[in-house]
């Protein structure tokens, strides 16, 4: 076991503290090599530097603002009420999740480009000055793809409070209203400001829709993208990396002291049993369900635009219905097709049981440096994209670990970017385990190997496979890290389409994200279906 932990904090060290180590130190060197803070004096003697600043952290809390109150509204309607459209509003709260972020800008670009099928209809209304392109355009495609982030962190904070408390409120004579802002809302209050932290980073460190719909709005993720692989300045690059890794820290930190300054813990340690307020008011559940029906409609709309683009034969000036798209998509794109597939294959079993692995020692194993573990095991999920593809390539780009344009690192990153989720589901079950159960084991002469793989392992399969699922995803549609390290030998199905949106290949790029999401949703499905036969649920492992 000694050596177990060993090795893991080797590879924590090498495969996440080392890159972000390597962009910070890099950020720190001159043109000949010594420790100097020029590039930091180059970047903020430009005036031109403030702009890209402001408008990610603009963009970021616009985006993460309206995410968690419609990922609010979406989790308090499933959790909370008995609206007929409960299951309709979970199904569309997740579907965003299993396609790449910047489909949703594609499909933007197809419905309010300037030769978009909406545009001409609501001109009258739009007017001549409005344009996709910018901030109006990346608040909306950011906050349609990053919503069920939040609406599957407080989908989990309100399901853990018992529907007594409100109710007791409002024996007590208080209003539904009061009830609702003195009583329960209070206790969800971790699940916002958890919410509106990841969301925030994600808007932050987002890549592909910026590159596709910012215009002349720029964003720091595209400007080091763009400082690396077009004016091939690394040091600026890594120091763009740096300022945009600031924010994010300084937002983990803020939501730290906003939870731990105050309690959220409520009196019973044992749920009611009951399952749903009393009755709400028509007003309340109309309001609740407008703005369902709004989202839901505007999500339909978006991934309808982009069924309907990948028919067209050449958008914008021949709207005939034809298969060609994904005929020729497949052909041309099949490399890619083939790479993301078989890397996904490789790294999502590896990270699901490197995840199981480090849950069971931080929750189960006392040793020196287990808080460290955990720590750094959720460095690279807290890290925005860009800057952990930035340290890749600063890190693994010369001996002795040379593993540029090699499929290893894209291996490598994919494991250690996805595997904090299936940690944090793996911690959560293990917690709720008792361990007399593992205790009985090695009684009778099992070693902590044997109780893990035997008794541990089989019980935890549920977070297992959850944290699998989310692996297998997120390694199909990844795209802000997975940029930097990709290679002639090896590339990825989301690059490829990038290359076909920035082309005008916009009939293409739409078969191929189709596809994606028909592929991905089958296998999850599939895997859905298996897991249910065989007495398991993913959706109970996340619980």
């Amino acid at each position: 076991m000694k050596l177990l932990i060993i090795i893991i904090f080797a590879l924590l060290l090498l495969f996440i503290a080392f890159p972000l180590f390597q962009v910070m130190s890099v950020s720190l060197l001159d043109t000949e090599g010594h420790l100097s803070l020029t590039n930091y004096a180059r970047l903020f003697s430009n005036s031109h530097v403030w702009e890209p600043l402001s408008n990610t952290l603009l963009l970021g809390l616009a985006v993460a603002v309206l995410s968690t109150f419609i990922g609010y509204v979406f989790a308090y309607v499933v959790v909370r009420t008995e609206l007929p459209l409960r299951k309709i509003t979970r199904a569309f709260g997740t579907f965003p999740m299993i396609s790449p972020p910047f489909v949703i800008a594609l499909a933007a670009i197809v419905l309010l480009g300037q030769n978009g099928a909406l545009s001409n209809l609501m001109h009258p209304i739009l007017g001549d000055d409005f344009s996709i392109y910018g901030f109006p355009g990346l608040v909306l495609v950011e906050t349609i793809s990053y919503f069920p982030t939040a609406f599957l962190i407080i989908v989990g904070t309100l399901s853990a409070i018992d529907p007594v408390i409100e109710d007791a409120a409002c024996n007590l004579g208080a209003t539904r209203r009061a009830a609702f802002w003195q009583s329960f809302f209070p206790l969800t209050r971790p699940g916002i400001y958890a919410a509106l932290l990841l969301v925030f980073i994600e808007s932050i460190a987002d890549f592909g829709n910026p590159l596709i719909l910012s215009g002349n709005y720029k964003v720091l993720s595209v400007e080091a993208y763009l400082k690396i692989t077009g004016e091939f300045d690394l040091p600026m690059g890594a120091t763009l990396s740096v300022v945009l890794l600031v924010p994010a820290v300084l937002a983990f930190i803020l939501q730290k002291i906003l939870v731990d300054k105050q309690s959220f813990v409520t009196l019973s340690g044992k749920s009611s049993g009951a399952s749903f307020y009393k009755p709400h008011s028509r007003l309340a559940l109309c309001t609740l369900s407008a703005v369902v029906i709004l989202v839901c409609a505007v999500i339909t709309l978006l991934y309808g635009a982009v069924l309907w683009g990948s028919f067209v034969k050449v958008w914008g000036s021949d709207h005939t219905l034809t298969f060609h798209n994904y005929v020729s998509g497949v052909k041309g794109s099949w490399g890619y097709i083939r790479d993301t597939f078989s890397l996904a294959a490789v790294a999502t079993p590896v990270t699901g049981v490197f995840g199981l692995i480090i849950a069971y020692l931080v929750v189960r194993q006392n040793f020196i440096g287990r808080t460290a573990m955990e720590v750094l095991s959720m460095l690279s999920f807290a890290v925005p994209g860009t800057v952990v593809g930035v340290g890749y390539v600063l890190a693994f780009n010369d001996a002795p670990f040379l593993l540029t344009g090699t499929s290893a690192i894209i291996i490598i990153l994919f494991i250690f970017r996805n595997m904090p989720v299936g940690i944090r589901s793996s911690i959560a079950s293990l917690k709720q385990l008792d361990p007399s159960i593992e205790e009985a084991a090695r009684n009778l002469g099992a070693d902590a190997a044997t109780t893990m793989i035997e008794i541990t392992a089989p019980l935890l399969a549920p977070a297992f496979f959850s944290g699998v699922a989310y692996s297998f995803v997120r390694c199909l549609t990844a795209i802000s890290a997975v940029i930097f390290v990709v290679s002639g030998s090896w590339n990825l199905l989301t690059v490829s389409l990038l290359g076909q949106v920035e082309s005008g290949f916009l009939s293409i790029a739409c078969a191929l994200c189709v596809l994606l999401i028909l592929v991905a949703g089958s296998i999850l499905g599939g895997m859905q279906l298996w897991l249910s036969r065989v007495g398991l649920n993913v959706e109970e492992g996340d619980k």
